[in-house]
This record gives structure tokens, C-alpha cells and sequence, in this order.
């Protein structure tokens, strides 16, 4: 399941880049290397693509499955073994349209419990991220191309209502937002409201609240902050609760993928 260590120090002559993410309105892009995340889930869904080689990925505890690439549903719970190689791990926003505009990306694929697994795929743009040092300058650019033309395939008409509530989270990420104010706004029951949002984005809102927030703290961190004042921006209690909330969502500490990244754009 390994990559060669050949390939890997042939692929980074000068020693192995730093990890980085990208955070914009749309997209969130992690890569870097990774070893065993625990069980867990996102509030959206993923495209994941092995930088070197295939890596493991199990469903809700099922079996392993060893895969080059894989497009996960929001809400689902999985596990990852990487073995220490980088993996590339693409995230879109409900604006971006749901798991059917991250498909494309996947190739020679087989589902497992709802979840795409392929042989080949979109990698190589992945792979350019990966390799080459100054690539968070070029990142956003890179990931709404590469993302243009199978979103577009997959395109559907989204409802104005969750939009509007998904664009006040995005400004209101320091405020515990719920649900009845937030559905009366919008002409609907707390009820209508949830199972609504629930169709629309993939998994009920509470969870696409927290999945905001963490796109909010990762944001401040890439661009300097330090963990306690992150999180006191994007409204966690404190460092504690959104260590947690990472672990979560994520499956290992955010010391794991945030620390000795690479400089932002600005810098």
C-alpha cells in the first residue's frame, strides 16, 4: 500500500514540504502527511486523493479498503491510515453543490456504504499542491478550475432559503445561532427548517454549525493566530473546546495538520 520511499524523496529533492490549507468562501484544502485518523465525520463532503499511493479507508468500522482516491458524503463516519505518506483532502461548500460535484474527480470507482472509492483520479493537480512550496498562493485558483467543469455536470438548483441561512452562519460564526429565530426569518418551522437544511446540505444544521466554526478557526491559524485566539474567534468556548471539536471532526489533534505549516499568501 506504500509509496516507495524513493519516489517520495525523488518527489522532494530538498526535504519533505510543509502541510498546508486553503480556506476561502467555497473550498477547504488540507494536504500533507498523515498517519491514523480515528473514526470520525465532516458537515461536508470531501474528495480524498493519495499524493504517492493508495491509502486505507474504512466505513463506520467495516472493512479496509485500500483506494487512491475516495469521495466521502458529509455526515459519514470513516477512518483513514495514510502510514505517514501525504494525502490530499478537498472539501466544498453547499454553494459548490453536494457530493454529486466532487464525483468526476474520482476515477476506475466502486461504492462502498454509499462512499466512492476509485483506482485512479484527479491527482495530479494534488500532487503540484503537494510538491511545489509556493502553491498556497495559487491553491484557490487551482481548486475552483479543477473543480469548474464536474460541478457544472452536476449542478442542480439549490434552495434560496438554506442559502440565506448558510450565508448568515458564514458572517455570524462567533454567535450560537438556533434554529427557531433562524427559521421563522426564513418562513419556516423549526421543523420544516431542519429537514430541509438536512436535504440541502447533507447533515442537520447543528453540525454544519460546528463544521463552520472550524472552518473559521482553521482560517485564523493559517493566517497567524495562535489555537486560543482562533477559537475565541470563531466562537468556541475556549482552546479545549475546539481541540475537541477537531478531534471530531477530523480524527487526530489539530498539533497533527496545524502546526509547521507553510507560510500563508500575504506573507
Amino acid at each position: 500500500m506504500s509509496a516507495p520511499d524513493s519516489l517520495y524523496e525523488r518527489a522532494a529533492p530538498d526535504g519533505i514540504p510543509r502541510p498546508f490549507w486553503h480556506v476561502d468562501e467555497v473550498n477547504t484544502f488540507f494536504v500533507g502527511p498523515l498517519e491514523y485518523n480515528k473514526l470520525h465525520q465532516h458537515g461536508a463532503p470531501v474528495f480524498l486523493a493519495g499524493i504517492y499511493s493508495e491509502f486505507w479507508l474504512r466505513i463506520h468500522g467495516g472493512q479496509w479498503h485500500s483506494c487512491r482516491t475516495a469521495v466521502i458524503p458529509a455526515g459519514v463516519l470513516h477512518e483513514l491510515d495514510l502510514g505517514g505518506y501525504p494525502l490530499a483532502v478537498f472539501y466544498i461548500e453547499p454553494k459548490q453543490g453536494g457530493t454529486e460535484a466532487l464525483v468526476p474527480l474520482s476515477g476506475d470507482s466502486w461504492e462502498v456504504d454509499g462512499v466512492l472509492m476509485g483506482r485512479s483520479g484527479e491527482v495530479s493537480v494534488m500532487r503540484e499542491l503537494w510538491e511545489d512550496r509556493a502553491a498556497a498562493r495559487w491553491a484557490g485558483l487551482a481548486l475552483e478550475d479543477l473543480l469548474g467543469f464536474s460541478a457544472r455536470r452536476a449542478s442542480r438548483s439549490r434552495d434560496t432559503r438554506i442559502a440565506a441561512a448558510i450565508d448568515y452562519l458564514r458572517t455570524h460564526s462567533d454567535e450560537l445561532t438556533s434554529v427557531p429565530p433562524l427559521a421563522k426569518s426564513l418562513g419556516l418551522s423549526p421543523s420544516q427548517f431542519q429537514r430541509v437544511f438536512t436535504r440541502e446540505v447533507g447533515v442537520p444544521f447543528r453540525r454544519y454549525r460546528a463544521w463552520n466554526r472550524m472552518r473559521v478557526a482553521i482560517s485564523e491559524i493559517v493566517n497567524g493566530s495562535n489555537f486560543t485566539t482562533a477559537a475565541h474567534t470563531a466562537g468556541f468556548a475556549d482552546q479545549a473546546h475546539f481541540s475537541n471539536d477537531f478531534r471530531r471532526t477530523f480524527g487526530a489533534p489539530p498539533s497533527v495538520s496545524l502546526l509547521a505549516l507553510r507560510e500563508p499568501p500575504s506573507r
